[in-house]
């Protein structure tokens, strides 16, 4: 007999995290995802008769929880890992330089590349390495953002342009000036200033949405095109189970919330109002991909940071595949798609030495509106717990330590699944389950 009954809501990394938890702590778990896809977020579709990512993602090898996760799907041998830091950064003109780490103890590991950045001055290098020793020791004030703190540390717009923005506007989606100081530091000092083999860059080499299939086959059932209208209440403080915009309502002993914060909010408006309010004023921040099919070989690089340019970083997904990655991109996400392309392909044509003699063999755009999220200035970000015992909150937007990232989504689904073994262990409330095991993925 299974532990419990529990339904999770949103098939997103941190729903499919949660379910898989729960299914191997023996729990008979439901997901219901309103898409026709899984993954959420970080998931893949056919464009043109290929399959993309709906965003090129990239995680960093200090992003334990998601490497685990990604080993106990067996999906870890699909991804590739740098056995050491390293990053190609091109000038608009075509320069390059590569930023490698060396085989010493943090900090030190990455004295070299700054002393050597070719795209700062001396001086500019000097300075760039006090700032970054700075952050070490640096006491976050409460509302300070990240670009006050960088001009407090000698940081010019020389610098912004050549080291700042092209590494931490990616990391964090928002301009530095909207970027809370407490989460820059805690990137400075998980990949970069801590342990020499932490920012050692990470993504997948087979489509994302393998990853959600290889979940959903450890999950007893998994819907499809079944979105969720309300969760009922049940016995006084707790949630009754589910009802689908159906009108069907189905009981679980547990429900977890793991969809997008303005879906959250209003799924716990009438059992949780009082999360549901906090919830319903986070903004979100786009991300744009533009993938560019061209006539060149290999053009020397897996990835690399474009300076001065819309596009930050740009992907060699295979010979005569780019994709080009816009993050903060509040700018671009409404433009056309042939537009979009048209601006990514002049800036790496002009920019990449592979590309001078390439031409353009087609392009495609894919948006993905609401990217990131972060809560209203000055209020802490969500709990999994919303007050009822038996529901939870799980996602990249919630207070997981992180800010919202594929790590922050896994670290979120296994905080709530880790709630609800807990709260449910007893089995108080605990309905029979005769539905038989499984990992079937069907529509409601």
């Amino acid at each position: 007999m299974a532990a419990g009954r529990v339904a999770v809501i949103g098939a997103g990394l941190a729903g499919l995290t949660a379910a898989v938890a729960l299914s191997d702590a023996g729990f008979a778990v439901d997901v219901f995802e309103r898409s026709r896809l899984l993954g959420g977020r970080a998931t893949s579709f056919v464009v043109d008769g290929i399959e993309v990512d709906n965003g090129q993602h990239v995680f960093l090898a200090c992003c334990t929880s998601l490497t685990a996760f990604l080993a106990r799907l067996d999906m870890d041998r699909h991804m590739y890992v740098q056995s050491r830091f390293e990053a190609v950064v091109f000038s608009r003109d075509g320069r390059r330089c590569d930023l490698r780490a060396v085989a010493v103890p943090a900090p030190l590991h990455l004295l070299p590349a700054v002393l050597g950045y070719r795209f700062l001055q001396p001086a500019g290098r000097l300075r760039l390495l006090w700032a970054l020793m700075a952050a070490r020791t640096t006491k976050p004030a409460r509302e300070q953002s990240f670009a006050s703190w960088l001009a407090e540390h000698g940081q010019d717009e020389t610098a912004l342009r050549a080291f700042w923005r092209p590494f931490f506007v990616p990391a964090l989606n928002a301009p530095l000036e909207e970027v809370p100081l407490r989460e820059a530091l805690f990137v400075l000092r998980t990949a970069f200033l801590h342990d020499r083999n932490a920012a050692r860059f990470g993504y997948s080499r087979v489509p994302l949405a393998r990853v959600a299939q290889a979940a959903a086959a450890c999950i007893r059932r998994v819907h499809t095109e079944a979105p969720v209208r309300a969760i009922p209440e049940g016995r006084p403080g707790w949630a009754a189970g589910i009802e689908l915009e159906s009108g069907e309502r189905r009981e679980y002993d547990g429900v977890c919330v793991a969809t997008p914060p303005q879906q959250a909010a209003h799924l716990l408006s009438s059992v949780a109002p009082h999360t549901a309010d906090g919830i319903g004023r986070y903004a979100s921040r786009p991300i744009v991909d533009v993938h560019l099919w061209h006539s060149a070989a290999d053009v020397g690089f897996d990835f690399a940071a474009l300076l001065d340019a819309p596009v930050q970083w740009i992907f060699q997904k295979a010979p005569g595949y780019l994709v080009c990655s816009i993050s903060d991109a509040l700018g671009f996400v409404g433009r056309p798609r042939d537009e979009l392309i048209a601006v990514c392909w002049d800036a790496v044509h002009d920019a990449l030495p592979g590309l001078r003699t390439a031409r353009l063999v087609r392009g495609a755009a894919t948006r993905v509106v609401e990217a990131t999220f972060a809560p209203a200035a000055g209020q802490p970000r969500a709990s999994a717990n919303t007050g009822i015992p038996n529901l939870v909150l799980a996602g990249s937007w919630t207070d997981t330590g992180w800010p919202d990232t594929m790590e922050s989504a896994v670290r979120s689904g296994y905080q709530a699944a880790g709630i609800l073994r807990h709260r449910l262990s007893a089995g108080a409330g605990r309905s029979e389950s005769t539905a038989p095991p499984g990992g079937e993925v069907q529509r409601v």
